[in-house]
């Protein structure tokens, strides 16, 4: 199968998002990962789990270093952003599941909160 064709597909596509629906799919991979990590950790499949935790922190990465720092949120989002990564140090390092249940639901409602700002902006458009 040629993969060219699907691989400029998915390219197109997210070049026509807009910044709102790029930051929800942003916040939907990271919880989709933090998932898998979980999973992975059930299963003592270490790399997977590793793999899953430092694609989360890569990602929260971006999103604090995107961040558009001329208003006052971006300040608790950064501080918010800073919390998570160092959880996920301390998730990956001590393989702990119980405070990687305690995080994925503080993603989920990230995503959740920045899913209703983009329909609610959406709406005013």
């Amino acid at each position: 199968m040629d993969m060219r064709g699907y691989q400029q597909y998915k390219e197109q596509s997210i070049n026509s998002m807009t910044p709102g629906e790029l930051l929800l799919l942003l916040y939907d991979e990271l919880v989709k990962r933090s998932i898998l990590a979980s999973l992975a950790l059930d299963k003592a499949d270490w790399p997977a789990f590793e793999g899953a935790v430092d694609r989360c922190m890569d990602i929260i990465k971006y999103l604090d270093e995107t961040l558009d720092r001329q208003y006052p949120i971006s300040r608790d989002l950064s501080r918010m952003y800073e919390y998570f990564t160092y959880q996920l140090g301390r998730i990956k390092i001590g393989r702990n599941k119980t405070e990687l249940e305690n995080l994925k639901p503080m993603l989920a409602e990230m995503r959740d909160a920045f899913h209703g700002a983009e329909k609610a902006s959406a709406q005013g458009r």
